[in-house]
């Protein structure tokens, strides 16, 4: 399935995430996903101080460069493709940072509800 052929939560095309930093499993700036991508890396989420801390707490830092990998590290503001669990541990922790739903993939909506995610959607 191509970028353009993905849908969003909200059923229209899939938007573009973040390109500075690139995001994504492709890392093409989209939250788009396929078969290789076991994480489901499909929700667009806008960084926070909470959630990149609460990360770091569960073994992921998202907040140290790593220019081996051509990754700057994460600050508070950025938006990346998060894995879909791991957004919802946070939320069910009380640090889902907020999502953007034209960006969000619909896949994540197997893992997450559209209520949960509406409820924490940037405004």
């Amino acid at each position: 399935m191509t970028k353009l052929q993905q849908k969003n939560v909200l059923g229209t095309a899939l938007q573009t995430c973040s390109l500075d930093p690139v995001t994504g499993f492709t890392r093409s700036g989209c939250c788009e996903t396929g078969a290789e991508d076991h994480g489901s890396h499909t929700v667009c989420a806008q960084m926070t101080e909470e959630f990149l801390a609460f990360s770091i707490s569960r073994g992921n830092d998202l907040s140290t460069p790593r220019p081996e990998y051509g990754f700057e590290g994460l600050r508070a503001g950025d938006r990346w493709c998060l894995c879909a669990s791991r957004w919802l541990e946070a939320s069910e922790a009380g640090f889902a940072p907020p999502v953007i739903l034209e960006s969000c993939h619909e896949k994540c909506l197997e893992i997450v509800s559209l209520a949960d995610l509406k409820y924490h959607a940037l405004r």
